[in-house]
């Protein structure tokens, strides 16, 4: 039997019932596999390493470690929620590595596109397998990988393999979730009691804000940039529309225009606002927002933001424009 393939006869898991019966399957499975050795898991925050995070607590508790690389990248309050989840309410195996300052030194001056995923992915690996080495008696690395991986990819996709560790590890994988399509593992994450804002996570690259920081990636724009997601996050959240809208978030780009301050003269950022609706995300559609919030939004951004002058809304469908801007 191959067991990288969803058996035909498996019930989707709709309801919290399905999703405790998998959860229960799961932890019985995964005490089997591990018995009394250590797990490691890359723990990023988003759904599918949150809900193996949550599923392995559950079944082995302090014999999974969890390690947290912050690398400056994060959307406002999201590494803070990890350790406060993970680390507080869960009482997890928690490591938390804040390694801003090594990658955006790495990242300084660098504007491709192309390079600046390749510095984020390659100092990741590096940071992470500094941690990994650093542990004993890891016999086992979890990973969240999820059906849709191994249905695109042949196998495991490469950016499952987390931090792509040296062969001489010798980590046996540990992949609780890796039949489950994504709407199933937000149903599991639920009954295992990971937060709404958790479960319900947007698509969010690997790589963080440092591609809506456009270009060459600086501290202050980083910051009004992360500031000004979070006001849109927070008007969207109170005006009904996160579980509508399927992405929606900001770019400030490379560039600057003029504006006045007052009084005086300003030569500061714009802000975009992007916000998409789609199925497969091969094409999308940006839904007719309210005029009235788009103002708020606005108002609040020019108010409370530092360096910008100026809220656009793009209103470009994919194709022929792609869902982020790099």
């Amino acid at each position: 039997m191959d067991l990288n393939k969803r058996p035909e006869s498996m019930e989707r898991i709709t309801t919290a019932a399905l999703a405790e019966k998998f959860i229960d399957e799961q932890v019985a499975a995964v005490r089997a596999q591990v018995g009394d050795k250590k797990v490691l898991l890359a723990l990023s925050g988003g759904v599918d390493s949150s809900v193996v995070a949550a599923l392995l607590i559950k079944a082995i508790g302090k014999q999974l470690v969890c390690v947290h690389v912050n690398h400056g990248l994060m959307r406002k309050g999201e590494s803070e929620q990890v350790i406060e989840v993970f680390g507080a309410q869960m009482d997890a195996n928690l490591i938390y590595v804040d390694a801003t300052d090594r990658f955006l030194d790495k990242l300084a001056g660098v504007a491709d596109p192309e390079t600046k995923r390749k510095i984020i992915g390659a100092e990741f690996i590096e940071v992470f397998n500094e941690e990994a080495r650093k542990q004993e008696g890891i016999s086992f690395l979890a990973q969240g990988t999820i059906y849709p991986d191994i249905l695109e990819s042949d196998g495991v996709k490469a950016h499952h393999n987390v931090g792509g560790l040296p062969e001489d590890m010798k980590f046996e994988l540990v992949e609780p979730v890796k039949l489950l399509y994504k709407d199933e593992v937000r149903v599991v994450g639920a009954a295992l009691g990971l937060p709404d804002s958790m479960v319900n996570r947007q698509p969010f690259p690997g790589p963080g804000l440092g591609v809506r920081c456009t270009g060459a990636i600086t501290r202050d724009r980083l910051h009004s940039l992360r500031e000004a997601d979070a006001i849109l996050r927070e008007e969207f959240d109170k005006a009904g529309l996160t579980k509508q809208v399927w992405q929606f978030f900001t770019v400030v780009p490379d560039f600057r225009s003029t504006g006045v301050r007052d009084g005086k003269r300003a030569w500061d950022w714009p802000v975009i606002i992007r916000a998409v609706n789609t199925v497969d995300a091969m094409t999308a559609t940006v839904p007719e927002l309210d005029w009235a919030l788009l103002k708020k939004i606005t108002d609040r951004i020019l108010a409370e933001v530092p360096g910008v002058c100026r809220v656009l809304y793009d209103l470009s469908p994919k194709g022929p424009a792609t869902i982020e801007w790099e």
